[in-house]
């Protein structure tokens, strides 16, 4: 297990004027009760994938509120996150089988990291995801109160490799959802729905004036006097990325200029990324008019930044998508949002109003048209969406979430 060390990019102070006073003053009374709890968050990979992206940034924020929060990544050799991945997809209703041996790689890496980590250390423990969710049953409570987050949408899963987690999700004092219809069957003591949020302030949610994003989305080869459409998302079949290049394909026969940016990450528990990735890439292959980038092209957050900003359109479509937080981080850019009608998306969305849902490629190609046709109403939407993410959908919300959370679980 690896203590990851986290940079003091914002403070709370910073978000004064951002958020309301109301929900300021309430982090802060919060902040005070709790100064002395000591917190640990624990996930698969420090970089890569939204789970890492929001601890990068709630970490030092609850630093700065003179919190005692600590972030953990466990370590593991490949042949794990080649079976993690197929539980995520399993929890997500993926049919595929798990074999005995599989599951004696996941549990025996949960079991080495508990010689890296003393429960006694902590109060509460915050697990993330199925990657670490057996430490519990490996190491045992040891007086601490333990959380699991779960990020991913499980309202339809595997049942079968459901219930293997049921046998220990049942000794965590407390389980928190995205939504309330991703909760396993099963699972009934306290539960809390929390959906996720991002950092309006950082580096790839900073405002930015479409000057700078015009520069930076020219170094890439776009070119910015013709439309664009662009998704932000990993190379995950999840993602639809097929289906994206799909959209395109149709849109571009009557906008014959539409230019498709797909942008991924390539992360350490997503060893699916690559092989992915290199399908796309034969599925665009002969159009100079896609292009595929990744953080191995020098595309970190503020060519993310930039690319949100600057483009006509953004796309998220998704066939199944725990909460999706490209579409609140374009929202806050006040661009309009394609999503896909699934899981947390229609959350973010309000249909016709900040953006569209869609269910075919055939619905996306036509919003992409309407949205690059109607530049007035597009800007509109981009508006109003830019306020439902700053009402419900910022970093200082989850935080005041997660520390009411860990009020109710150390009142005793």
């Amino acid at each position: 297990m690896i203590s990851v060390v986290t940079k003091p990019s914002v403070v709370i102070e910073d978000y004064k004027g951002v958020i309301d006073d109301s929900l300021f003053d309430e982090i802060h009374e919060l902040a005070q009760k709790l100064r002395d709890v000591r917190v640990c968050h624990v996930n698969a990979t420090s970089y890569g994938g939204g789970v890492a992206e929001i601890l990068q940034k709630e970490i030092p924020l609850a630093k700065s509120l003179d919190l005692k929060f600590d972030w953990k990544t466990i370590s593991a050799y490949p042949a794990f996150f080649d079976v993690t991945k197929k539980i995520h997809n399993a929890l997500q209703g993926n049919p595929l089988t798990i074999s005995d041996k599989e599951w004696q790689v996941y549990s025996s890496c949960n079991i080495d990291q508990i010689k890296q980590i003393n429960p006694s250390d902590y109060d509460v423990f915050f697990i993330h995801d199925p990657q670490p969710a057996e430490i519990i049953n490996c190491i045992g409570k040891n007086g601490a109160k333990w959380v699991w987050r779960c990020h991913i949408d499980t309202s339809e899963p595997n049942q079968k490799v459901a219930d293997y987690f049921l046998k220990f999700l049942d000794m965590y004092d407390a389980s928190i959802f995205t939504m309330a219809d991703y909760v396993l069957k099963g699972m009934d003591k306290n539960i809390f729905i929390i959906p996720p949020a991002i950092d309006a302030l950082s580096e790839k949610n900073r405002l930015m004036n479409r000057k700078e994003a015009k520069k930076i989305v020219e170094r890439f080869g776009v070119d910015t006097t013709r439309p664009i459409a662009t998704q932000v998302s990993r190379f995950d079949p999840w993602k639809d990325p097929i289906g994206v290049v799909e959209s395109y394909k149709i849109a571009k026969a009557k906008v014959p200029n539409l230019q498709l940016v797909m942008i991924g990450s390539m992360a350490d528990d997503d060893p699916e990324g690559e092989q992915i990735f290199k399908e796309v890439k034969r599925h665009a292959s002969g159009d100079k008019d896609i292009f595929l980038l990744s953080n191995q092209d020098g595309v970190h957050d503020l060519e993310v930044n930039a690319f949100q900003t600057y483009s006509d359109v953004i796309m998220q479509k998704s066939t199944k998508e725990g909460f999706g937080l490209t579409v609140s981080e374009a929202l806050w850019k006040e661009t309009p949002v394609i999503g896909g009608n699934v899981g947390g998306i229609p959350t973010q969305i309000e249909d016709g109003k900040t953006g569209f849902l869609v269910n075919s490629k055939e619905e996306c190609a036509e919003k992409i048209v309407y949205l690059i046709q109607n530049k007035d109403i597009a800007h509109e939407m981009g508006k109003k969406g830019r306020e439902v993410v700053r009402q419900n959908f910022l970093l200082p919300r989850l935080l005041r979430d997660e520390l009411k959370v860990i009020e109710q679980l150390t009142k005793d």
